[in-house]
């Protein structure tokens, strides 16, 4: 196994669920109702908003103010989002315990790289969390136009790097993209914990 491809958003952070809980106690807004608003926002669409944003189909601005409509609709006052994205990064936390067994892996040899499904104007907020040149690759769905678990993106991230799927680890917290990975012929491991993610890396890579 020459590299381990990296989903960002709750793996090298720590849980996603943390830094929303946070956002939302600063905006006042139960995190509930963001998902009722996510859900309304996907029922009026051809898909949720979200899928376009994270492929850059539209801007940051423009699902702000989709998700605030959606927002006052479920909450029964108006909601004003401005902000949203720096407040949500501000409150990412990084995951040092698997940052750490990952430049183990790299002093060993192994490749890193990062596959994420992200927004395109939020880049240079999380950057800065990133241990300077750990990762060679940074594959960034908001500026590629496709997003995990489209085939495509991993096929990307493959060509980037010059490697064939089986030579390669992939981690991520959603099942679906790890079912993704593995259907292009990745070694996909599902994160839920750091402990159990580390455990499932020694044995893919066989260290």
């Amino acid at each position: 196994m020459k590299a381990v491809i990296s989903d960002f958003g709750g793996v090298i952070t720590l849980p996603l669920d943390e830094a929303f809980a946070q956002a939302h106690e600063e905006i006042g807004i139960p995190l509930s109702a963001l998902g009722e608003a996510m859900k309304l926002a996907a029922s009026r669409a051809d898909e949720p908003p979200l899928f376009k944003l994270e492929r850059g189909q539209i801007t940051d601005h423009e699902f702000t103010a989709i998700m605030a409509a959606s927002l006052s609709e479920v909450t029964g006052r108006e909601v004003v989002l401005d902000g949203y994205g720096e407040r949500l990064m501000r409150s990412l936390r990084p995951n040092e315990p698997l940052l750490g067994y990952y430049a183990q892996l790299k002093a060993k040899g192994v490749r890193l790289a990062i596959l994420t499904n992200n927004v395109r104007e939020w880049q240079p907020r999380w950057m800065p969390l990133l241990p300077t040149g750990m990762f060679e690759l940074i594959v960034d769905s908001g500026f590629e136009g496709v997003r995990k678990p489209e085939p495509k993106i991993y096929e990307i991230t493959l060509s980037r790097l010059g490697l064939e799927a089986g030579e390669c680890a992939f981690v991520d917290d959603l099942e679906v993209n790890v079912q993704g990975a593995n259907a292009v012929g990745l070694h996909g491991v599902h994160f839920r914990t750091t402990e159990q993610t580390i455990a499932d890396l020694e044995s893919v890579l066989g260290t």
